[in-house]
């Protein structure tokens, strides 16, 4: 019997009232994502990547259709049990870091480890920090870190729960070509270390490249690079 994706969309569709007119923002997306797969997701600013990915947390909540995340209809459950799923399953990576400032680098890896209770996570923070390089910059507060170090944190904080999945907005939007070129090869290095799924927006076609497979957002459609819509 074939492996059960990681994520499955179904009908998945997301509208926005603008003043007498709707606007369509993803129309009736079918996506299956497996375990492990690496898929880059391209497409004009405003074209609903950034959506995607929130409706794929769980963040917002679909217009109509569905998301499973590991068999999980997130339809089914509250706000609670949401932020428990992503707190155990799900890991981000934004554009403009979203580290918390009055936070240190140690204390904003430790801060989902904390919430997720995990009783060595002391520990596994010091481990991650050490892992993207930064094991002397761990009493650093982010606006004392260059935006290569704050997106090293970010990684750090993102894998340190061991998440099944990983979505990443825009990862190096902030930096510069070759700072986003060394924090591309670390998070992959990262997740191919820990086996966790990715789920990429970027206008990066370089970038794109590196991934499994390569998705298109038109007119609200996912269009793969054979030209076959979901």
């Amino acid at each position: 019997m074939a492996e059960s994706p990681l994520i499955r969309c179904r009908g998945l569709g997301r509208r926005l009232r603008s003043g007498d007119q709707e606007l369509v923002v993803l129309d009736e997306v079918d996506l299956d994502i497996a375990a492990g797969e690496f898929v880059a997701i391209l497409g004009p600013s405003g074209s609903g990547k950034s959506t995607l990915l929130g409706l794929l947390a769980g963040i917002d909540r679909p217009t109509s259709g569905e998301v499973h995340l590991d068999g999980q209809a997130l339809s089914e459950l509250d706000e609670d049990g949401l932020a428990r799923l992503r707190r155990g399953r799900v890991g981000f990576v934004f554009q403009n870091f979203q580290l918390i400032e009055n936070l240190d680098a140690r204390e904003n890896v430790l801060l989902p480890l904390e919430l997720a209770g995990r009783k060595d996570a002391r520990v596994r923070a010091d481990q991650m920090l050490d892992r993207v390089g930064l094991a002397a910059r761990g009493h650093h507060y982010p606006s004392q870190l260059s935006g290569g170090e704050q997106q090293r944190v970010a990684l750090a904080r993102a894998f340190a729960p061991r998440p099944a999945l990983l979505l990443a907005d825009e990862p190096t939007g902030n930096l510069d070509r070759a700072t986003g070129a060394k924090v591309i090869e670390l998070m992959l290095e990262l997740r191919r270390a820990a086996g966790t799924t990715l789920v990429l927006v970027t206008h990066d076609a370089e970038l794109a490249a590196l991934a499994d497979r390569r998705l298109h957002l038109v007119d609200g459609r996912l269009v793969d690079e054979t030209g076959t819509r979901s």
